[in-house]
Parts: structure tokens; C-alpha cells; sequence
């Protein structure tokens, strides 16, 4: 077995996936920062109610899209949180899967959300596109 990435070789794997999405879809995410942590906070694993911290493998922090107004002031950057270690053990647990895919898919996941999507919206779009 292949010794886990450490958080930087994890945030390149992370940088990889993003470039490797389509440029219109990298260029509708207009300043979303990309951020890697081993574990959620606990404010935010409270805020959700969520006692595991392997149960958040990604969240995105901001304000999305559908909700934006041109004339609403500037805040800090919308932020997309992949977390490490909750990846690390899906990966781990399914086996059948790539680490970068994996990556990928929270990310794209937690990218959705910056453009309003819901949890159900995305499940209704993969499971539409099959396999």
C-alpha cells in the first residue's frame, strides 16, 4: 500500500483536478480559493450537527452565485474546503476509485454549491449522467 499524500502533495492533487476541468466552468468560478485541511473545525462540524469528521469530506463557505448582487460589498473570497483525511478514508474504504477522481468529485461537488446548486440537484445530475 502506497503511503497517504501529506496536506501538500494532497493540495497539488487538488490544483491538478481543478485545471483539468473545463475552462468555462474554471472561469464561472471566478475567485473560489481552493483550501485543504485534514479535518473540519469543530464549530463548523457543530454547525451541521455532525459528530464524525470523517462523515465531511468537502464544504463550500460563501455566498453563491444565485444570491450574489453586483451591488453587494466586497467580502473575502467564496472558499471550497476539501478535507484530507475524510477523502483519504473513502478512498481507502471503496477501492475502486482513484485517489484524483475521488478529489475531483468533491471538489466539483462542493463547486456546485458556489453556483446555488443543492445536494439533491447534484445527485439528480449524476445519477443522470450514469456510471
Amino acid at each position: 500500500m502506497h503511503t497517504p499524500p501529506d496536506i501538500d502533495q494532497f493540495a497539488g492533487f487538488a490544483e491538478e483536478a481543478f485545471n483539468e476541468l473545463p475552462a468555462g466552468f474554471r472561469k464561472m468560478c471566478g475567485n473560489v480559493s481552493i483550501r485543504i485541511a485534514d479535518f473540519a473545525d469543530r464549530e463548523t462540524l457543530a454547525h451541521f450537527g455532525i459528530a464524525d469528521p470523517y462523515q465531511l469530506s468537502g464544504l463550500y463557505h460563501g455566498v453563491d452565485l444565485t444570491q450574489k448582487s453586483v451591488i453587494d460589498p466586497v467580502t473575502f473570497p467564496d472558499q471550497v474546503w476539501l478535507y484530507r483525511k475524510s477523502i483519504l478514508a473513502e478512498w481507502q474504504a471503496r477501492g475502486d476509485v482513484s485517489l484524483k477522481f475521488l478529489i475531483a468529485h468533491v471538489l466539483v461537488h462542493e463547486i456546485g454549491h458556489h453556483f446555488g446548486l443543492s445536494d439533491e440537484d447534484m445527485h439528480a445530475i449524476e445519477d443522470a449522467a450514469g456510471p
